[in-house]
């Protein structure tokens, strides 16, 4: 098959929708299947347009064997509701014009939402190149962004819902990133249009045996219990209660809470560390792709956190995956739903109430003393993934999905 890939997130930048479509784009091309990916100029999570790419409308390379096109990007740093809507439609509208020139005929065309205004660009784009329109949710829009209360506006609600709607009737084919997403999905179309497109761990790259004691002095963690968190910096991560265990931790300063990434709570998040006073706290820049592996697996327990809001309950977030896959267990503060249920059956981790401080320090301390209870999570953690979230078999299960849905709706 042809298959082209739209989205407004690609390496080189890092994030998770970075990380999974990139994947999926290589093991597609492996499978023999002739991939083209329609991008950005690279911004994210910097705020402005990566060096090499500055000052350009559009830019063509290669990345991994896979053909890639970008086209330009309003890139701000700001967090207000109208600069990150001019991003998002400048790369809508940019994406338009060069995919209509630049993007070969195609088989499918895959769109990533969010952003949800991307899925126009993919409907036109995929009827002028006759090809099918493959919507793929990897969140749901307007519906988080509401409960989250990032867009407050009554009439920017309705219009997003009702594009919402519209998006999900026309499109070919519908994936959905979590069980939650796709029960959402089959209220509005037929039910063998939808498929469920998990995240998953590349198996190859992480494990127990990637564990690099080098990266552990690189960082002054020796003789220290780690809890490492790696990811985004963001309000729906809740991380302050993360920090604010440290102040019950005191008493165990064995125990280490490390963070590694960035985003827009990162600077409280420092400057509430230095406030308490917390040696036992530490932060860390973004790593490069290929460092995560090695880092995750000198971990002695992987922190995912998520806010206490109802839709955080359907949330899957990648970090987890890789954790498991590194054989680490899962510490898990989020509403009880997917994750939750996924780290139970698993056995893989403890699950402790969102924003509590004193119960993440508490699991943390427990964690710490029992050191087979560590062991047989982490095992479990890595025995799950080979068998339910291996991507190589998630990538093939799409592919079947695209060969057993053959005709246009």
């Amino acid at each position: 098959m042809r298959i082209g890939i739209l989205t407004q997130y690609y390496p080189p930048e890092i994030g998770a929708p970075q990380n999974r479509l990139s994947d999926l784009a290589k093991r597609l091309a492996a499978m023999g299947h002739e991939v083209t990916v329609l991008t950005a100029m690279p911004n994210y999570l910097a705020g402005e347009i990566f060096d090499g790419y500055k000052r350009k409308a559009y830019h063509h390379e290669v990345i991994d064997g896979i053909s890639v096109h970008r086209s330009w990007i309003f890139a701000t740093r700001s967090r207000g509701v109208v600069p990150r809507l001019w991003t998002y439609f400048s790369f809508v509208f940019s994406a338009l014009v060069f995919g209509l020139i630049r993007l070969p005929r195609a088989d499918v065309l895959f769109t990533e939402s969010p952003p949800l205004f991307l899925g126009v660009t993919g409907y036109v784009l995929a009827r002028v190149k006759r090809a099918r329109f493959l919507l793929n949710v990897a969140d749901l829009w307007p519906r988080a962004a509401v409960e989250l209360n990032v867009v407050t506006n009554p009439v920017m609600i309705r219009s997003a819902e009702r594009l919402e709607r519209w998006l999900y009737r026309r499109a070919d084919l519908i994936t959905g990133q979590t069980q939650g997403i796709v029960e959402h999905i089959r209220q509005y179309v037929p039910r063998e249009v939808v498929h469920l497109l998990t995240n998953g761990t590349d198996l190859t790259r992480y494990g127990p045996e990637k564990r690099d004691e080098g990266l552990r002095r690189a960082f002054g963690l020796e003789d220290r219990f780690v809890v490492g968190y790696g990811g985004l910096h963001g309000p729906a991560q809740a991380l302050h209660y993360a920090v604010e265990a440290g102040v019950y931790l005191r008493e165990c300063p064995e125990i280490v809470v490390v963070f590694f990434g960035d985003g827009p709570e990162k600077a409280a998040l420092e400057r509430l560390a230095r406030e308490k006073k917390l040696d036992n706290v530490r932060f860390f820049p973004v790593q490069p792709q290929d460092r995560m592996p090695g880092l995750i697996s000198l971990w002695d327990v992987a922190l995912v956190s998520l806010q206490d809001n109802p839709t955080l309950r359907g949330a899957l977030p990648s970090k987890m995956f890789e954790a498991m896959g590194a054989g680490v267990p899962i510490l898990l503060s989020a509403p009880a739903g997917e994750a939750t249920r996924l780290v139970e059956a698993a056995d893989a981790g403890l699950c402790v109430t969102p924003e509590d401080a004193a119960a993440l320090a508490q699991a943390m301390q427990r964690l710490y003393q029992d050191e087979d209870l560590r062991r047989r999570q982490g095992r479990n953690a890595r025995c799950f993934v080979e068998v339910h979230y291996n991507r190589e078999t998630i990538a093939r299960q799409f592919v079947a999905f695209l060969k057993n849905v053959p005709a246009s709706r």
